[in-house]
């Protein structure tokens, strides 16, 4: 049985990523940070339940990609076949408020961890979670052998991670890859990221709830794919016989504007009506325009996403009328119906309370 650790499992990408490796046999370990106030919903369905057959499969243990020490014990102990490393400080405009903590964590988080599997001596395969916002500035579409041009600190310290990792693996023959995710959402996505900010309020103006919706610059375009679709790509990388990195996403681009207007004419509704724009929600560095080419990930580990924009924003869409009480117009379930596999579905019990 392969056994894998996941830092950041209880994280968006986390979750549905130990839902695939359950689905696969394997025995997973996540890393948490201890806190004051439950932080597991997102995987709770998983290890909550003696019935469903795999919770016996998946361990949790505390601690914190801060701590050296503490990586060290983990990966020592756990001696696991793979590593996920997903956890980061990773909202880019909370990353100009705590540069320094962002750094920390998401910079010289991944370097304690590659430390830790060299000091280890195992032969431990090794995946670094990097981001699309390394290109910053870059003309699109981006790829493998575009220059980075980071606009943000968040962006900065996944430069460095991705550096780092090619370090690791060129200097010490470690097996490890960067996957250069571009945007990806889902219902389980944080409620302060652009899209689910989106769809979150939807639901609550048409509940009566909320009034407004209040966003920063509607012209940022981004590449947006389907959470699950991408996590499907790191599993990928990590079953090649050699290292080596990849771009992820699914070759087109959408402004925020373009979700506004896909997601409230789904419901009927006109969003210039509800949305205002508060300049508190602009960079001091903007990021105008993202869109992956992602030709070498699907020659090399045969990957295309599934879930396109239109689909993606139906999905959310759909996800929080329910969570908020409401009828959907449906569409969001179908779309996921024709994608089999139970990790590959939303449950809204699995994101009841994330909001």
């Amino acid at each position: 049985m392969p056994k894998a650790l996941i830092t950041g499992i209880t994280g968006q990408d986390g979750s549905y990523l130990t839902e695939l490796l359950l689905s696969q046999e394997y025995e997973v370990h996540g890393l948490i940070r201890k806190a004051s106030t439950f932080n597991t919903q997102r995987i709770e369905h998983l290890y909550r339940d003696p019935h469903n057959g795999i919770s016996n499969r998946l361990f949790l243990h505390y601690g914190d990609v801060a701590n050296t020490g503490n990586l060290v014990d983990l990966i020592y102990n756990v001696q696991p076949d793979e590593i996920y490393h997903l956890a980061a400080q990773s909202h880019v405009r909370v990353s100009f408020d705590l540069p320094l903590y962002t750094g920390d964590v998401t910079g010289l988080g991944t370097l304690r961890i590659l430390e830790a599997i060299r000091k280890s001596g195992l032969n431990t395969r090794f995946y670094q979670a990097s981001s699309s916002e390394m290109f910053g500035s870059a003309s699109p579409p981006q790829n493998e052998d575009t220059q980075f041009e980071p606009q943000s600190p968040y962006a900065a310290a996944k430069a460095y991670a991705y550096w780092v990792t090619r370090n690791y693996r060129q200097g010490y023959g470690i097996f490890a890859s960067n996957g250069i995710l571009f945007n990806h959402e889902s219902p389980r996505r944080g409620e302060t990221f652009v899209t689910r900010k989106i769809t979150r309020a939807l639901a609550a103006i048409k509940a009566g709830k909320q009034q407004y919706l209040y966003l920063g610059n509607l012209d940022a375009k981004r590449d947006w794919g389907y959470a699950p679709d991408y996590v499907a790509a790191m599993w990928k990388m990590l079953q090649l016989d050699a290292p080596d990195d990849f771009v992820i996403g699914t070759g087109e681009a959408h402004s925020v504007r373009e979700f506004l207007e896909e997601a409230f004419s789904y419901v009927g509704m006109d969003w210039q009506e509800f949305v205002r724009i508060d300049e508190r929600y602009f960079r001091p560095n903007e990021v105008d325009y993202l869109m992956a080419d992602y030709s070498k990930a699907k020659k090399v580990i045969e990957w295309e996403p599934r879930v396109m924009f239109r689909d993606l924003v139906r999905v959310m869409v759909d996800a929080d009328l329910e969570m908020t009480g409401l009828e959907s117009p449906g569409q969001g379930r179908k779309i996921l119906e024709q994608h089999h596999g139970a990790w590959h579905r939303w449950d809204s019990q699995v994101v009841e309370g994330l909001g």
